[in-house]
């Protein structure tokens, strides 16, 4: 793997993606791999998810993200009749949308859609989609306005498809959901969290882990392009911040389950690291210069070349102690996307 300077780039082979889920390749959901690292130390082990307990101490707080996913890949036709792929990213102000148009290729995948100029397309099941202007923030994604039979959320549960890039077997949406997933809207799933089950999730409350709900609803990718993220909904709760803060204050960690989650937390945390109910549209970019406040250790999957996840994993451990984690992860065989391992960051 060649790692160069900027943002950190490597070479993924498409023999370290995961197209089929753990549970259909494997005993079960939780039969993934584990990376574990400390910030300190800098160690590396070798585990598997289903032993993440033996890295977890009684008082530590995991905190995951109970979006659940939606079906939001649709398919359209422009009015010349081109066959596209839209995904919906999230609500705008308005009552509007925004939403990212892609190219399907064979297998199942989408490509970066072709340029378009600002028109109708129509969608299966009676929809249409008027793409109004580009996203001023994200100029990959179109500011859209939607016309379904229904709502849309609705809509889409009734004629979309789970998110797909990669050419590859379809699954059904209940492979695209976390255990925790209780309130729709997110366009991906929160996958960091996907290899809990019930059983290990009562194993952990057991030996006094406590796991804190809170929501942030995921849009589409955006390493495609190498752009930061765009704006997200999220909710903290005030019993979520008063069980965070109170078990932080008597010598608990916060592990965050996904970037998702050190996206919420952030985005209600003061300067002096009190977590704050809150709820709305966070843009919140966590970066090394900006650090955490909130989160002691992170719970992720493996993310790809020149993400902008990396530069968040940055937060938490060095620029060289990640290049030596992602390097470790393809010469030991890790494997990447949704249904791929994980990686646990500790202090």
């Amino acid at each position: 793997m060649t790692l160069l300077t900027g943002p950190l780039d490597f070479s993924l082979p498409e023999s370290s993606i995961a197209t089929v889920p753990a549970e259909r390749r494997g005993t079960g959901r939780e039969d993934v791999r584990l990376m574990v690292t400390h910030r300190t130390s800098r160690f590396i082990e070798h585990e598997r998810f289903s032993r993440i307990d033996r890295h977890l101490s009684t008082g530590d707080v995991v905190v995951v993200n109970t979006s659940a996913t939606v079906p939001a890949a649709i398919d359209a036709r422009t009015e010349d009749g081109m066959t596209l792929k839209v995904h919906f990213a999230s609500p705008a102000a308005g009552g509007l949308w925004t939403v990212e148009v892609r190219t399907p290729i064979e297998g199942g995948g989408t490509t970066p859609g072709p340029a378009l100029f600002p028109q109708t397309l129509r969608m299966m099941g009676g929809g249409s989609l008027h793409l109004l202007a580009k996203s001023s923030t994200t100029p990959r994604l179109w500011v859209a306005e939607v016309d379904t039979p229904r709502e849309v959320l609705e809509y889409l549960s009734a004629h979309g498809a789970p998110v797909r890039y990669t050419p590859g077997p379809a699954w059904p949406l209940a492979d695209y959901q976390t255990v925790f997933a209780t309130e729709p809207g997110s366009a991906e799933m929160p996958s960091a969290a996907r290899p809990f089950t019930a059983e290990l999730v009562t194993r952990l409350v057991s030996q006094g882990i406590a796991v804190v709900p809170t929501v942030l609803h995921a849009g589409v990718s955006s390493y495609e392009e190498g752009e930061t993220p765009g704006e997200e909904r999220y909710k903290v709760s005030s019993t979520a911040a008063a069980v965070i803060n109170a078990m932080r204050a008597s010598g608990g960690r916060v592990i965050a389950v996904g970037t998702t989650v050190v996206r919420a937390l952030e985005s209600v945390t003061d300067a002096t690291g009190i977590v704050h109910p809150g709820r709305g549209v966070t843009d919140v970019l966590i970066t090394p210069q900006s650090g955490v406040r909130a989160v002691d250790g992170l719970l992720t999957g493996w993310h790809e070349p020149r993400s902008s996840h990396l530069g968040l994993l940055e937060a938490f451990i060095s620029r060289d102690h990640l290049e030596i984690v992602y390097e470790e992860a393809q010469v030991t065989g890790y494997l990447w996307h949704e249904f791929g391992d994980e990686l646990l960051i500790l202090p």
